[in-house]
Order: structure tokens, then C-alpha cells, then sequence
């Protein structure tokens, strides 16, 4: 998902804008996750990217997305840029004790 969102609009209170935004966020991350892995992989890993606009935005863990989201419009944004791209991955091996 690359897209923008706006977080004016003149008919709705800012705040369930926002509140909008984010619920379209996380049910695109657990639509992504319910997704069949490739062989050979066992977890969706997830490239974030959030700003202002595309050229400014900064890498982020798919756990700072929603917090950045609400910085940004606390801060006065009329838009915000969020990319988050689903990548095979696979969990790190643990040492045995």
C-alpha cells in the first residue's frame, strides 16, 4: 500500500478522520497477513515508510506507523504519506539454552 491520506475534511471532525485512517491501516496489515506465505518462508515481515509527503517520509517499524500517523496530525498536517509493503520473512533462530 502506497498512498496518501488526508486528515481535513470539512464535513467530519478531525478526529474521526484520524481515527479512519488508522482503522483502514491496520485492516490492511492483518488482511496482508492472512495471505498465503511462499514456500520456504513462515511470517509477513512489513516495510513502513510514514511523512508528510512521499519524498519526506522516514522509515519507521510497522509499530510506529499508527503512533507517527497521530504526530503528524497533532502537528497540523492536512495530509500524510504511508507506505507499508508486505515482504516474506522468516523469525530469527534461537539459541538453545
Amino acid at each position: 500500500m502506497k498512498k496518501n491520506f488526508p486528515l481535513k475534511d470539512p464535513k467530519k471532525p478531525d478526529a474521526r478522520v484520524l481515527e479512519t485512517v488508522k482503522n483502514e491501516l491496520r485492516k490492511y496489515v492483518q488482511r496482508e497477513q492472512r495471505k498465503k506465505l511462499p514456500e520456504g518462508f513462515d511470517r509477513w515481515e512489513f516495510a513502513c515508510k510514514v511523512g508528510a509527503e512521499a519524498a519526506s517520509a522516514a522509515v519507521l517499524p510497522l509499530s510506529a506507523v499508527v503512533g507517527e500517523v497521530e504526530a503528524l496530525a497533532q502537528g497540523g498536517a492536512a495530509a500524510v504519506y504511508v507506505e507499508i509493503i508486505a515482504v516474506p520473512g522468516n523469525r530469527p533462530v534461537r539459541d538453545e539454552v
